[in-house]
């Protein structure tokens, strides 16, 4: 079972859904959709009793099309590829490159479901699916989609690289409200997997996700800081928010409280404490003479390092 390969030769952590879980999401949802087309039925039966013929056809066809062909499309659309049985089953639709999809390739879908799964039993979609090396039955393959495992064992999850010590602290004052999930996917999967790609190839992709990034959120990076050690940053600094939301500030071992944000530096040896500065500006020691503590939001235990100079590594 082969992952999913981006255009840019990244490779994702999503796992291709196979015949028995799609046929399970399948029947779930038209279990739920034909329990619904059935009691609208009835209700317009009673409803148009007093209609000509041609009247309640029109009505029967509209029906049909609304709930059996529309309602699946909507689902998918507003739900980004969840529908009822794909979330029971772990699953959901995405595109080829592993992003979410649109209106377009759910109706894409939709249209050749009618085909491939109401018209012919499923037997198209069946015989489709077991010929494609990644489940995909010909719908997915006219829209550019893919049904992929949502729920994956935890062992085989991948854990984000730590940035780099001078950055940590850097982003607490970014503004990451405006970043869609779909994003902080991409990126994640690129830190998980950087090593593994070409060099070239990685240095392009990482340049690609930073400026989304900095599109997202209106900063641009530090002068001198490369892009993957932007990225990690900013993941870390979300994660670290995420952990105050979810503990508070006092459930976090190691992070300070809202006012001083994530890697602020705290007081030294002989009570004095460094100040952070605004924006991405370096820490602002109260005491030349005295080295300030900086706090890892992933560590329990403070070590001290060397104040860092601008952006650059130290020495």
């Amino acid at each position: 079972m082969s992952d999913v390969v981006t255009g840019d030769a990244v490779v994702l952590g999503l796992q291709p859904a196979r015949l028995p879980s799609r046929a399970l999401a399948v029947l779930i949802d038209l279990v739920v959709v034909w329990a619904v087309y059935l009691l609208v039925t009835l209700g317009l039966a009673v409803a148009t009793a007093s209609l000509d013929e041609a009247a309640v056809t029109a009505v029967s066809i509209a029906s049909f099309l609304l709930i059996l062909v529309g309602a699946p499309i909507a689902v998918e659309t507003l739900s980004h590829g969840r529908s009822l049985g794909k979330l029971a089953c772990g699953l959901r639709v995405v595109r080829d490159d592993g992003g979410p999809i649109r209106f377009r390739h759910a109706l894409v879908r939709g249209a050749m479901g009618v085909v491939e799964i109401l018209m012919t039993f499923g037997v198209v979609a069946c015989v489709a699916s077991l010929v494609s090396e990644r489940g995909r039955r010909l719908g997915d393959v006219f829209a550019g989609t893919l049904v992929v495992r949502e729920r994956i064992p935890a062992a085989r999850a991948l854990a984000v690289p730590p940035p780099p010590p001078w950055l940590v602290g850097r982003f607490a004052g970014l503004d990451l409200s405006a970043m869609p999930e779909s994003l902080w996917l991409e990126i994640r999967q690129y830190l998980t997997r950087a090593r593994e790609l070409d060099p070239a190839v990685g240095r392009r992709l990482a340049e690609r996700l930073a400026d989304e990034l900095v599109a997202r959120t209106g900063t641009p990076p530090p002068p001198g800081v490369p892009a993957d050690a932007y990225l990690a940053g900013v993941v870390a600094e979300r994660q670290t928010r995420e952990a105050r939301r979810a503990f508070g500030s006092a459930g976090v071992a190691g992070v300070p409280g809202p006012v001083g944000g994530a890697g602020a530096v705290v007081s030294g040896a002989v009570g004095t404490s460094g100040i952070p500065a605004p924006g991405f500006g370096p820490p602002v020691a109260a005491s030349p003479a005295v080295a300030p503590v900086v706090v890892s939001p992933v560590a329990d235990a403070q070590e001290p390092t060397a104040p860092a100079t601008g952006f650059a590594p130290p020495a």
